[in-house]
């Protein structure tokens, strides 16, 4: 069984930072990608940043140059430096990772909430 377990979100002012956590745990053999999704109200799911196993990134272009997404691959984490916020930053932001000969899978979200 594999879990992705989110931390870090919370209420900031624009212009304030984050730092968003997941940890994979549970059986697997290794995590070929890792991404950071988010979901405002009455907006689609959309990818925000991912890593492969490799270390390549990939961004939303509304992310490019406030977001940083890195890897621990020995603590099977995936973070998301989150700077300069947005108040269209806002949602919950979901955690994906796909294993090797297991499949995808997501994490249960964390609310981000940019507001003054």
């Amino acid at each position: 069984q594999v879990q992705l377990v989110e931390s870090g979100g919370g209420l900031v002012q624009p212009g304030g930072s984050l730092r968003l956590s997941c940890a994979a745990s549970g059986t697997f053999f290794s995590i070929s990608a890792m991404g950071w999704y988010r979901q405002a109200p009455g907006k689609q799911r959309e990818l925000v940043a991912s890593i492969i196993s490799g270390g390549s990134t990939n961004y939303a272009d509304s992310v490019k140059g406030r977001f940083t997404i890195s890897r621990d691959n020995a603590k099977n984490t995936v973070y998301l430096q989150m700077n300069s916020l947005k108040p269209e930053d806002t949602a919950v932001y979901y955690c994906n990772a796909i294993f090797r000969a297991v499949g995808a899978y997501w994490g249960h979200g964390t609310q981000v909430t940019v507001s003054s």
